[in-house]
């Protein structure tokens, strides 16, 4: 075998854009947005079965998305490739939830790469914070209160501002609820007590 051969197979790897065994692919993906995606990366994508005039027969279904969410075996392999193309420096992947970055509650594409990336769990604005505020647009689209297009619009451009974008409200959740309504008992028992013997010393 010629010297030259090692050479000239490396050489044939990194031309077909391969990486060699034990080396780092370098980021092709920017992190400088987080918590949102690079967009050069993943813009998002939208289902062409999800529409304004079918959205009580789609989205607005309950169980509906779980007929169009994409299996774990295909999505895993995307995430474990999107880590690598973001760059990030943990690399466990139960760290991180492949999201469907235009929502499939508000008619994301449901396999389309451009509308998947690996989203991280850690810190204050992370994929659960964003499931959260995906719920809330989706319920606000289906009670009528905003069209789907400038939902999917102020989803696209900033997750993180599309409740106060489009004037939705963030509800109380039912465990603040409970506690407004035990601050509330207390205080109307404390000042029934108080009256009580108000008039008690007052004859």
């Amino acid at each position: 075998m010629s010297r030259f051969a090692p050479i000239i197979l490396i050489a044939a790897v990194i031309a077909a854009g391969l990486s060699l065994p034990g080396t780092a692919s370098a980021a092709t993906c920017s992190t400088a947005r987080l918590p949102l995606p690079d967009a050069s990366c993943t813009p998002g994508a939208t289902n062409p079965d999800v529409t304004q005039s079918t959205i009580n027969k789609t989205i607005c279904v309950s169980g509906w998305t779980a007929t169009v969410r994409p299996p774990t075996s295909y999505t895993n392999a995307l995430k474990k490739q999107g880590i690598t193309d973001y760059g990030y420096s943990d690399t466990n992947m139960s760290d991180y939830e492949e999201d469907h970055f235009l929502p499939l509650e508000l008619g994301g594409a449901p396999r389309d790469p451009k509308n998947l990336w690996p989203e991280p769990h850690a810190g204050s604005k992370n994929a659960y914070s964003k499931d959260a505020v995906e719920n809330r647009v989706k319920k606000a689209v289906c009670a009528g209160q905003v069209a789907l297009v400038p939902a999917q619009k102020a989803m696209a451009a900033n997750w993180t501002t599309a409740e106060s974008v489009l004037g939705i409200t963030p509800s109380l959740s039912p465990a603040a609820g409970v506690s407004v309504k035990k601050a509330m008992s207390s205080v109307f028992y404390s000042s029934r007590t108080r009256l009580i013997r108000v008039k008690a010393v007052g004859g």
